[in-house]
């Protein structure tokens, strides 16, 4: 019985790859789900646990991997819908992992999130800002012009030292730089 239970839990986890991050719209251009978010805040805590090995990696990119898994319940609520709707998180998160085996995992790893005053929540906290403020520097540098409005905003929103310097390396690289490395015809 088990097994059917996390069965049900992928194919929940996997509606974010469906789910649209509704931002997006306000910014006017560029497209983002919920999934694809959530890999790249992983992925950039990936390389935070590389460069600040005083916290345990295992946690910080499992964390990042589950920041946003209510909204497979919830849906994606951008800063004006949640001045008019209510998001009950928390009651989301409790009927999402109640019959996994390891819903306390996940439980306690949003909860250590939500709250923010650990080291690893703090990274997963600015890794989720630089997540976006990867997308708005590429959707600047091939010319669209919300970015510059948001990007001031979003930077004041991180707080590590680590978080600072990555962000801080973001704008100073244009978004297509890595792929004309070591470009010869």
């Amino acid at each position: 019985m088990k097994m059917k239970h996390i069965a049900n839990l992928l194919f929940e986890v996997r509606i974010l790859k469906d789910i649209v991050r509704s931002g997006y719209a306000f910014l006017g251009s560029g497209k983002e789900s919920i999934a694809e978010h959530s890999f790249m805040t992983a992925f950039i805590c990936f390389a935070m646990a590389r460069i600040d090995q005083d916290i345990n990696s295992e946690k910080l990119v499992t964390m990042a991997l589950v920041h946003d898994i209510a909204e497979a319940r919830t849906g994606d609520f951008n800063y004006v819908e949640k001045k008019y709707s209510i998001v009950d998180e928390v009651n989301a998160i409790s009927h999402l992992v109640k019959n996994i085996p390891f819903g306390n995992d996940i439980k306690n790893l949003l909860d250590e999130f939500n709250s923010g005053e650990t080291k690893e929540a703090k990274l997963v906290k600015d890794a989720d800002q630089i997540s976006f403020i990867l997308e708005l520097k590429k959707q600047a540098d091939i010319g669209a012009k919300g970015p510059e409005k948001w990007l001031p905003v979003i930077l004041k929103r991180i707080k590590t030292e680590t978080g600072k310097q990555i962000a801080q390396s973001i704008m100073e690289t244009n978004w297509d730089e890595w792929w004309m490395n070591d470009y010869s015809e």
